[in-house]
């Protein structure tokens, strides 16, 4: 059952942000992670404050400068249906499409997305564990089959987003509102790994709102793409998953960014496949010291060893889909 709490419909950002001055208030956008983590008692919460009145917060528009901005309240089916979207940023279209199921891509925002609590079902269930302040990764040693093979210091989640790997890959900027006025943070210094703080997710304060997510103008040659590979073939999250947003010159990779979902408890930048492919044609041996570069330094724990031969695999069969 759900807690009891009071609800505030914000008729502005202003009054929003004045609600969430209370102590013990969550912001509900889609609502679909929130009510979820209510029920399933992650957090408690005494005041929710409803951010669907605030239209302004929706929408994809045309930055002025070749980019784009979208709206945090924006769903993740308006980013994955969005023509300007999906011919300038391929990667981020792809992203949204793999989200959850339709129901939910319908009903789920893009800042929902990127915000959104861990899957770990120790995180999720009756255990005082490290990300709750406890002494101990229950996963470490327990049934740990979808957990993280990198990054995991003390906590061994995932990060559950899809579109977050994406805008990372996009070298895409967070517009975030406080009380004390507005700031802008890069989408790769956004998500907190557990060895910087092992109880926050993102960089968000007490009180603020992430308002809108700015995407810059693609360079000329850019081409990207989104892989996912789940055990089913919708409403799951990634077991193994590449972001690829590449500058191509003729066939030769001049710069670009590779991002791993399902790997470590935040989007994982790989830059170690990107030494590998930068300024070389993406042959097929190319491509396979590429699929082993993406797993050095990977630590797997006992259930979850064949994440390394699939993100081979999935990093491999990524570059060679988008160098034809």
């Amino acid at each position: 059952m759900l807690p009891p709490f009071s609800y505030v419909r914000a008729q502005s950002l202003d009054e929003a942000l004045a609600q969430l001055g209370a102590s013990d208030t969550r912001i509900s956008a889609g609502g679909s992670d929130l009510l979820g983590c209510l029920r399933d008692e992650v957090f408690t919460c005494s005041k929710v404050v409803s951010l669907s009145r605030l239209d302004a917060l929706r929408g994809i528009r045309d930055d002025g400068r070749g980019g784009v901005r979208i709206g945090a309240l924006t769903t993740i089916a308006a980013v994955a249906s969005d023509p300007v979207i999906n011919q300038r940023y391929p990667v981020l279209a792809q992203a949204a499409r793999a989200v959850a199921s339709p129901q939910l891509r319908h009903q789920g925002t893009l800042g929902g997305n990127l915000c959104q609590k861990p899957r770990c079902w120790y995180y999720r269930g009756e255990f005082h564990c490290s990300r709750k302040g406890g002494s101990t990764c229950y996963a470490l040693a327990g049934e740990n089959q979808f957990h993280c093979i990198l990054g995991g210091q003390g906590c061994y989640i995932v990060h559950p987003s899809d579109t977050a790997p994406a805008l990372v890959a996009l070298d895409a900027t967070v517009q975030i509102a406080g009380r004390g006025g507005t700031r802008r943070v890069p989408m790769a210094r956004f998500h907190v790994s557990p060895r910087d703080d092992i109880r926050r997710e993102t960089v968000l304060e007490a009180g603020e709102i992430v308002t809108a997510i700015d995407i810059p103008a693609a360079p000329r040659g850019l081409r990207s793409s989104y892989r996912k590979v789940r055990a089913r073939g919708a409403w799951d999250f990634a077991l193994a998953g590449v972001a690829l947003a590449l500058q191509f010159d003729g066939a030769t990779v001049r710069a670009g960014r590779v991002v791993l979902s399902g790997a470590a408890p935040i989007p994982w930048r790989s830059e170690a496949v990107e030494r590998v492919i930068i300024g070389q044609a993406l042959t097929p041996e190319v491509a396979a010291r590429a699929g082993d570069a993406a797993v050095e330094g990977a630590q797997p724990l006992k259930r979850n060893g064949y994440k390394v031969p699939l993100f081979r695999g999935v990093v491999r069969e990524a570059l060679l889909a988008l160098a034809q």
